[in-house]
């Protein structure tokens, strides 16, 4: 009985299948001495020679996989998958799908296993499958368990550090294998679903955090054996994922960023938050770095009730990113960005003054304020940011969007809300006057014409009319920024220099559009300037902006028609020192001082001897008796100056003497005689400045005396009914001279004190045209149409005695 049954046993054995026979030899009696190689060759060659058996296979090592695994016996477990990997490195033919659903039934099976080495063996296994290029396609394999399995071994809370590190690692390389794998494979579910994106995308951020604090801390972050380290690798795989993503891919990649960002407060840090996006913007394709940042700025929205430091952080990592996007471009909404900055500039505002919004929940009203401002002062800094990325013509419409959304004097002057009121506009100007500043830097254009057109610069010189001195001095930064295109404006310095040389100015030929631009906005400029020197809070910053914005203008736009004009207004604002006994002391020295400077300065550019000896024969003048009308002296011996006593004579630069000096080297003298008087305009009613309205008055009373005209305005009025059409065309061309003609010309044309007449003879007549009307013929008739009716001639009328002039 024994011999049948040995023989029973053999012939069954026999019977058993060639491909279980081939798997059942690579395996050892011991499990230590690991693979059978020359028996692994031959399994090997045998799938390759019947790829119709890859299936069978399969199937049999996996289910002598399973059975290894519940029976403890891991070293039999090792050897299965060590040879289901050699066997899928050398067969690529078109049954392997079959045999892949059995290699990955394996494999979830060691990544179910509650042992970390059978779960870091799968995930081996499975990266080295990741890596291969199958010729053919798969229509119904999933991945959604590797995926969930992946992430949630990136998150490990295994109570060994070094193998929770391990776990950690392969939870990593895991997913990296997920998307080396899915990504470009259309037949695959789509990896970048939200389902999926949000699983993948925090497991990587978690250790990308984790692994920052382990750095900060000065802990180890190499487990053993691992080459790369942890931060290297998910940085690797986070790049990876990011790089394959398309146009419509971005927001669901993004998205949980944004998400695991909020979830656990790390905008407040701002360092890992700007951390992460570096890494997504040098990651993604450059020319959808766009789409990112308008997902900021979306976030940013929905975040507006948030506290200051979750916005600034925001904020930052906008600005971050910004300066990272290196295109020139951030697509087709340039304005919606801007709009959306300045739109949370508003609302620190007014949650600064109003109360709302408190910045960490449990501060304060002065920790409120602290961390709003910190928010604003970011929020600029990223205007600035933005602007540096866009070309000129962008720069130059961002400009005049920012401008459109200030508060002008005079037309919105409640533009805060109910809660900030007055003070609430004060700040947003201020605000957007500095982020305007900003936009500015570095401002490059060969055509300031068609760069800063009126509708620009007109609201913006309207702030020099502002009694706030801080938002004066942000104006004359502006302007000194927008005109300086050679990099001039740190050499300029409010002090007498005897050679100007040293200052090293860089100096261009004037353009045709710099003279275009001068002929059409000097005479405002040089008005806004002569007008800020009047200002009674005005500090030294103001005056060395001032004398900056001068010296750039000569530089940067002058013709020697603007260079005449410059003397005159420099002069100017010598006799306004002299003149405006209301100004402080500090302010009347200033003013000396800025006028001495800067004669200085243009004596030496123009490079006439007989005009700089004239200015440096005053200046020695001044330091010897007057040192306090020098800038040396002025804001370094202020406290020692108490008042002013009449400056007069040689202490002052004399007009005829410069205008002989200046004539005889080919400048108009003519013009250089006429005195400087500033424009009146529109202005001036808007910003509700009385003294500017006062200063204007005295100058049309001090003109009004003794005018050449008078005699030929009431021969005008007596000539009759016969010039009366002739009369009606001088009037319309008068008043259309004055209302288009700069101050200048109509003064030198009309001559001193000829203004007012033509004012009031205009009045007058008008007036009489309007109310007067024929008196009775001698006859006696009225004139009801019954008889002819005859006027008595204009000439011949009785006029009141306060009608005559």
């Amino acid at each position: 009985m024994a011999i049948v049954f040995l023989s029973v046993c053999g012939c069954c054995g026999a019977l058993r299948p060639r491909y279980k026979r081939l798997v059942d030899n690579i395996f050892p009696e011991d499990p230590e001495d690991g693979l059978v190689k020359a028996n692994m060759e031959k399994l090997t060659f045998y799938a390759l020679s019947a790829p119709e058996k890859l299936d069978r296979i399969g199937a049999y090592l996996s289910e002598r996989l399973s059975r290894d695994v519940a029976r403890h016996r891991y070293g039999y477990v090792c050897i299965a998958m060590e040879a289901l990997d050699q066997l899928l490195m050398a067969c690529h033919c078109q049954s392997i799908n079959l045999f892949v659903e059995s290699f990955l039934t394996m494999v979830r099976k060691l990544l179910e296993a509650d042992k970390p080495n059978l779960q870091i063996l799968g995930t081996n296994s499975f990266v080295k499958f990741a890596n291969i290029e199958e010729d053919t396609a798969s229509y119904h394999r999933s991945y959604d368990f590797f995926i969930s399995r992946f992430s949630e071994m990136c998150h490990s809370s295994y109570e060994d550090p070094d193998i929770r590190t391990k776990i950690r690692m392969a939870g990593i390389r895991g997913l990296q294998g997920v998307v080396r794998k899915t990504v470009n494979d259309e037949l695959q579910a789509n990896i970048w679903d939200p389902q999926h994106m949000d699983k993948i995308v925090p497991s990587l951020l978690f250790n990308l955090q984790v692994w920052k604090k382990m750095e900060s801390s000065g802990s180890p972050v190499c487990a053993e054996g691992d080459k790369d380290g942890t931060v290297d690798l998910t940085e690797r795989c986070l790049r990876e994922l990011l790089g394959r993503a398309v146009y419509g891919n971005i927001k669901n990649a993004v998205k949980p960023v944004l998400m695991h960002l909020d979830n656990h407060s790390l905008w407040e840090g701002k360092s890992f938050a700007v951390r992460c996006f570096k890494i997504i913007m040098y990651s993604i394709q450059s020319q959808h770095s766009h789409l990112v940042i308008q997902q900021l700025l979306g976030h940013l929205d929905a975040n507006s009730k948030s506290s200051a430091t979750v916005r600034a952080g925001i904020v930052e990592v906008i600005s971050e990113a910004a300066v990272i996007e290196a295109s020139g471009s951030i697509g087709p909404t340039v304005l919606e960005v801007f709009n959306t900055l300045l739109k949370q500039l508003r609302l620190s505002v007014d949650y600064e003054l109003g109360g709302g919004c408190s910045g960490s929940g449990g501060g304060g009203g002065l920790l409120r304020v602290q961390e709003e401002r910190q928010l604003q002062e970011s929020v600029i800094r990223t205007v600035g940011s933005f602007a540096g990325t866009l070309p000129t013509y962008q720069r130059s419409e961002v400009m005049l969007f920012i401008m459109g959304k200030i508060p002008v004097p005079g037309m919105y002057p409640t533009l805060g809300s109910s809660n900030s009121g007055f003070e609430g506009s004060r700040m947003i100007q201020i605000m957007l006057l500095k982020s305007l500043l900003q936009v500015t830097v570095g401002f490059q254009t060969t055509n300031m014409l068609t760069a800063l057109p009126s509708s620009f610069l007109d609201p913006l010189l309207s702030f020099t009319l502002m009694e706030d001195a801080e938002i004066r001095l942000l104006v004359l930064e502006i302007l000194i920024s927008l005109i300086d295109r050679h990099e001039n404006q740190l050499k300029f310095s409010l002090r007498v220099l005897t050679d100007i040389s040293v200052l090293k100015l860089k100096m261009d030929k004037c353009s045709r559009q710099d003279n275009l631009f001068m002929k059409k906005h000097s005479q405002r400029l040089y008005r806004h300037v002569y007008l800020a020197c009047r200002e009674e809070n005005s500090e030294q910053q103001h005056f060395q902006s001032l004398f900056t914005l001068l010296g750039l203008i000569c530089v940067e736009l002058a013709n020697e028609e603007v260079v005449v004009d410059l003397i005159r207004l420099a002069l100017a604002l010598q006799d306004l020192a002299v003149t405006e006994e209301a100004l402080p002391v500090f302010n009347r020295c200033a003013v000396h001082a800025l006028s001495a400077a800067y004669l200085n300065l243009i004596s030496q550019l123009t490079t006439v001897p007989t005009f700089c000896q004239h200015v440096h024969e005053v200046i020695e003048l001044r330091q010897k008796e007057f040192p306090f009308l020098l800038p040396e002296g002025v804001f370094a011996e202020l406290e020692k100056v108490e008042k002013v006593e009449k400056v007069e004579g040689e202490f002052l630069f004399s007009q005829s003497k410069i205008a002989e000096t200046l004539g005889g080297s080919g400048y108009n003298s003519d013009r250089l005689v006429t005195p400087y008087i500033p424009q009146i305009t529109e202005e001036d009613r808007l910003s509700k400045r009385k003294s500017i309205v006062d200063t204007i008055s005295l100058q049309l009373d001090v003109e009004s005396r003794l005018s050449p005209e008078k005699e030929q305005v009431r021969n005008c009025v007596s000539d009759g009914v016969c010039v009366e059409e002739q009369e009606r065309e001088r009037r319309r061309l008068v008043v259309e001279r004055f209302q288009t003609a700069p101050f200048e010309e109509i003064a030198a044309h009309c001559g001193a004190g000829c203004i007012i007449c033509f004012f009031l003879s205009l009045s007058l007549s008008l007036s009489l045209s309007l109310t007067l009307r024929p008196p009775p013929s001698p006859s006696g008739s009225i004139g009801n149409g019954s008889g002819p009716s005859r006027s008595v001639p204009v000439y011949e009328m009785k006029f009141p005695d306060l009608c005559v002039y």
